[in-house]
């Protein structure tokens, strides 16, 4: 399986306010050794501005040990992206979601993996992706929690 993870799915390794997603996020993490896993440019950038140097940095060690794949932002992935954001899949705020969920659409991934349910991670946006992604006879990328994989 090709899967795709937001900056949610690698914050929350280290989360310690919340040890029941931390804890879920651990396993999904041992359970995904056997498949391929990726990120985007932009998941990068989002783990780089994380205030929080102590966080920022076992984060960003955390992705270099892993060694993901990474997967690029470009003019495709931007208007994939907008047009989500023109259905209304996700807020215009929130572009960035747009992006993580466009760039996975782009690059064939079997699931987009996220601990985003107020933009990602839910009914409407599933809707309008799958949606979209018709219309532009592209294929359907599966958004999901970590949860839900293992």
């Amino acid at each position: 399986m090709k899967i795709y993870l937001d900056t949610s799915v690698i914050s929350a390794l280290f989360d310690y306010r919340n040890p029941e997603r931390q804890m879920l996020t651990k396993e999904f993490f041992n359970f995904s050794e056997l498949h391929e896993l990726f990120v985007s440019d932009l998941t990068i950038l989002e783990v780089e501005k994380t205030p929080n140097s102590e966080l920022r940095n076992q984060m960003i060690k955390f992705m270099k040990d892993w060694e993901f794949g990474i997967l690029e932002v470009d003019e495709n992935v931007h208007k994939l992206a907008m047009e989500y954001v023109k259905y209304e899949a996700v807020p215009a705020s929130y572009m960035e979601d747009a992006y993580h969920i466009a760039v996975a659409t782009l690059n064939s991934m079997d699931y987009l993996v996220s601990w985003n349910f107020r933009h990602i991670v839910r009914m409407k946006t599933r809707a309008v992706v799958k949606m979209v992604n018709s219309l532009r006879d592209l294929r359907y990328v599966e958004i999901i929690s970590p949860a839900e994989l293992l």
